[in-house]
C-alpha cells in the first residue's frame, strides 16, 4: 500500500514523502492516526501540485534571505552599553541588545536567530561578531561595535 506521509515518522520517512508500507500498518495505524493518507492517483496529482507550489514559495523565501544576508554582511552595527571608566560593560551584551541595534539600523531580525561568536560573553567595549540565521541554511556574519552609552 502506498501512502503520503503527513508528518515525519522515524524509520519510515519525512513529511510529504510517498512510501510503500504493509497494508495493515497503513490501514490500521497510519491513516486512522492521521499520520498519512492513501496515495491514490488523484491524491498523487494534488501532492505533486502542492510540492511544485511549495518549491516556488520556498525559492522566493530563499532569495529574500540571501538578499538579507548580503546586506547584513556589509553592515557594522553599534551596540550601546553602560560601561565603567575602564571600558568594562556592566553585565554583558546579549542577542537582545544586538536585535535592538539591528532593528534601529533597519533590519527586522528575531533575537532567537542571533548567535554571538566566541565562547566568552561580551563584557568589554570593542569589535565583535554575531551570526544571524536568515533561513534554514543561510547565515550572515554581522560586525558589532560595542560602544559606551552616552548619558
Amino acid at each position: 500500500m502506498e501512502v503520503i506521509l503527513k508528518q515525519d515518522i522515524q524509520n519510515l520517512g519525512n513529511k510529504d514523502d510517498i512510501v510503500t508500507v504493509r497494508n495493515g500498518y497503513g490501514a490500521n495505524w497510519l491513516i486512522p492516526q492521521g499520520l498519512a493518507i492513501m496515495a491514490t492517483p488523484t491524491a498523487k496529482k494534488i501532492h505533486a501540485e502542492n510540492m511544485r507550489q511549495r518549491a516556488h514559495k520556498e525559492q522566493a523565501l530563499r532569495d529574500a534571505a540571501e538578499k538579507l544576508a548580503a546586506q547584513l554582511a556589509e553592515v557594522t552595527v553599534k551596540v550601546p552599553a553602560k560601561v565603567s571608566e575602564t571600558g568594562k560593560v556592566f553585565g554583558s551584551v546579549s542577542n537582545i541588545q544586538v536585535a535592538e541595534a539591528l532593528e534601529a539600523a533597519g533590519f527586522n531580525v528575531d533575537r532567537k536567530n542571533i548567535t554571538l561568536v566566541g565562547e566568552n560573553l561580551i563584557k568589554q567595549v570593542g569589535d565583535y561578531e554575531a551570526v544571524v540565521k536568515c533561513y534554514k541554511d543561510i547565515k550572515a556574519t554581522v560586525k558589532l561595535q560595542v560602544v559606551g552609552e552616552e548619558a
